[in-house]
């Protein structure tokens, strides 16, 4: 599926060595006052290139707007973006290579074709449409923030706070809030193989009552969003498997901002982690560990899970 969300829709389209890639969005209000810079912001957070431990693609990751806004306003029509492909280099993808690690085999298996270009649309190029969708989705929730950092990499861990602050994440190449952890991740990337990670976060000003029992409470959209990310291996929810080592006494009060699938009011807390890369000494520009980038698809998922949540309770509601 090409499509994600129930109320406000994000369907992403293009490939990694296509023209361009791109997003239309179906369900966004008519009339939002839509900034712009917050996609240039997430764009940017997003971008290849931005230290020595990113992929040397030079992208601009520049978002054009084909449809749904008028005068700086939503008029309720889609909302599509486009960013164009402007660094690609297919020569450094053999055809008749099948990368250990990757999707090549499977989606040769599953459709009988495949573009080998750089995965297509199985490459995590194709997240580019969804930091455009989540910067949209952070303007439709009057109040919320999301903010999601690198709590883990390789084997260095940093203890999970509410009180991280923007200004400590982005003062790090690797995204991490804590200095002197952030220098042990760095050093664990320079090592030369490839590394995963946990990215952690938060969910400020969610409102209440978000989530529909049974199969869509709000922590298993959540799970579904961010298992869809390419390298995401694992999800948890508040304590998550350290639950299963507490006693109900003390659980009661580590919710993670959810009971009964439904938020609560309190921040929601979750945890997302990554595998190492699969491209270890082959051909084309790659990243050695997706976390540093996939902090802001982290943020942009959480806040679409939310958003289109948000809306759903509109319509729920007289």
């Amino acid at each position: 599926m090409n499509t994600f969300g129930t109320v406000l829709k994000m369907t992403t389209f293009g490939e990694s060595h296509g023209p361009a890639l791109g997003v239309v969005m179906t369900g966004v209000p008519a009339g939002l006052h839509l900034h712009c810079e917050q996609i240039v912001q997430d764009l940017t957070l997003r971008r290849v290139g931005q230290s020595h431990v990113t992929s040397a693609r030079a992208e601009p990751d520049v978002a054009e707007c084909l449809s749904g806004l008028f005068r700086g306003k939503t008029t309720g029509a889609p909302l599509t973006f486009m960013v164009r492909n402007c660094d690609q280099r297919s020569e450094d993808y053999p055809e008749g290579l099948m990368r250990p690690g990757h999707a090549d085999f499977t989606v040769q298996a599953k459709y009988g074709i495949r573009d080998h270009r750089g995965g297509g649309r199985s490459s995590a190029r194709e997240t580019v449409a969804r930091v455009i969708a989540g910067a949209v989705a952070r303007q439709i929730v009057p109040g919320m923030r999301v903010f999601a950092y690198t709590s883990a990499l390789f084997e260095t861990i940093i203890e999970d706070k509410e009180s991280y602050q923007w200004d400590e994440r982005e003062s790090s190449i690797v995204r991490c809030p804590d200095a002197a952890a952030s220098q042990r991740m760095v050093a664990s990337i320079e090592e030369g193989d490839s590394v995963g990670g946990v990215i952690s976060c938060w969910i400020h000003g969610c409102p209440l009552g978000l989530g529909e029992p049974v199969f869509d409470k709000l922590p298993a959209l959540l799970a579904h969003a961010m298992m869809s990310i390419p390298a995401a291996r694992g999800f948890e929810c508040g304590e998550g498997f350290g639950a299963a080592r507490m006693k109900g006494s003390v659980h009661n009060a580590r919710n993670g901002g959810t009971q009964g699938g439904i938020s609560n009011g309190t921040p929601i807390f979750f945890r997302t982690a990554f595998k190492p890369v699969s491209s270890i000494g082959i051909g084309g520009r790659h990243d050695a560990c997706v976390i540093p980038r996939a902090v802001v698809i982290v943020e942009a998922m959480a806040a679409w899970v939310i958003a289109d949540c948000f809306l759903r309770q509109r319509m729920a509601i007289l």
